[in-house]
């Protein structure tokens, strides 16, 4: 059974205010004395106010669920010694400047992308999935392509922009798509080419290193693995263990294509790039784009189709049920753009809409 890891970053927040607190170099020596200089799961990002965890590959989703709730636990602990708290809000509700943390890297990025590195105060939520080699990823790749927009409509969770309504369910996706490398790409059709492609692009000088390929899907640096990055943190930590469990199920069937020499939808870059936009703009709540079609079909329509496209490889690995349940669940409750909104309605109070967020993060 593949092995399925979780990234998340979160904000860091003031637990009276709301507002974003830089506190991230404090909250990291706090997790590094309370784990008696062992390694821990924790490690700064771009900016001060935001801090991310990793779990440990895992192949039960029971114990990924219950990973994803200690770090979170422990990060709202770490903070809450600072007079802060952690939110699963892939932007903030309420303004907030640049904080760049310290380092040649951020340094650089700041230097040569300005405020595209600046505004940069989003968080989202990476899944990797093992595969067994380069090309069984790069084959994966590029069979997932017209559903990963899906999978940001489900996580959708950054409405509000410096203190507004974006209009978005993701604004999240449109700050971070200023990025030059990201985005949906092409089909690659061999590791050889994919890894060509990536050489081009860091040898053009614009991007510093490897690790910039800020593609929606890659192949993991690091670890034998694709990492699908399209996703907003989500608001609820039940949301997150449902897209890992989608997202290896999808991995899986993409891999049983590529096996049985299915070929990948040849759908441009631009219809792509127009689907993740209204993944972006409508979350679950309007229509999307859907990847079979590429015409316009309601939301939960879209999200029926991709769980029936894995619904083999959910029952495979035992995860059909809680998958099943789990998508109710998010289409009767609505995805965090959904709950944000909802509480501004009754609240009328952005800094309520952090308070409870910070309060669902953990609970």
């Amino acid at each position: 059974m593949r092995s399925v890891g979780v990234e998340e970053e979160l904000l860091l927040v003031d637990a009276e205010t709301g507002e974003p607190r830089a506190l991230s170099t404090a909250v990291l020596a706090a997790a590094s004395q309370g784990s008696g200089g062992q390694d821990h799961a924790f490690q700064k990002e771009l900016h001060r106010q935001q801090l991310e965890f990793a779990t440990h590959p895992q192949t039960g989703m029971g114990e990924l669920a219950a990973e994803i709730a200690r770090w979170r636990a422990e990060a709202a602990g770490h903070a809450g010694e600072l007079g802060a708290a952690v939110a699963a809000l892939a932007t903030s509700p309420l303004p907030a400047g640049p904080a760049i943390s310290s380092g040649e890297r951020y340094r650089w990025l700041e230097e040569q992308f300005g405020l595209t590195a600046q505004e940069q105060i989003t968080c989202g939520c990476h899944v990797h999935v093992s595969v067994e080699s380069d090309e069984e990823g790069v084959a994966v790749l590029d069979r997932i392509r017209p559903w990963l927009s899906v999978l940001l409509a489900m996580s959708a969770n950054s409405l509000f922009w410096q203190g507004e309504d974006s209009g978005y369910s993701s604004y999240r996706s449109r700050v971070w798509g200023r990025w030059p490398s990201s985005g949906p790409v092409e089909t690659f059709g061999s590791a050889d080419r994919y890894h060509e492609q990536v050489r081009a692009m860091v040898g053009t000088g614009t991007l510093r290193d490897e690790g910039m390929i800020y593609f929606d899907a890659r192949l993991s640096h690091h670890y034998p693995t694709v990492e699908i990055r399209v996703a907003d943190v989500c608001l609820d930590a039940s949301t997150t263990v449902l897209l890992a469990t989608l997202v290896r199920a999808l991995v899986e069937t993409a891999a049983r294509e590529w096996r049985a020499g299915e070929p990948p939808a040849r759908h441009g870059v631009g219809l792509l790039r127009l689907a993740a936009w209204r993944a972006g703009r409508s979350g679950l709540d309007e229509q999307l784009i859907h990847p079979g079609t590429m015409g316009p079909a309601p939301a939960e329509a879209v999200v029926r189709a991709l769980f029936d496209h894995v619904r083999d490889a959910l029952d495979d690995c035992g995860d059909l049920i809680p998958a099943q349940e789990g998508l109710a669940g998010l289409l009767k409750d609505g995805n965090g753009a959904r709950v944000q909104r909802d509480l501004l309605r009754r609240t009328g109070s952005l800094r309520a809409v952090v308070a409870e967020c910070a309060r669902r993060t953990c609970s």
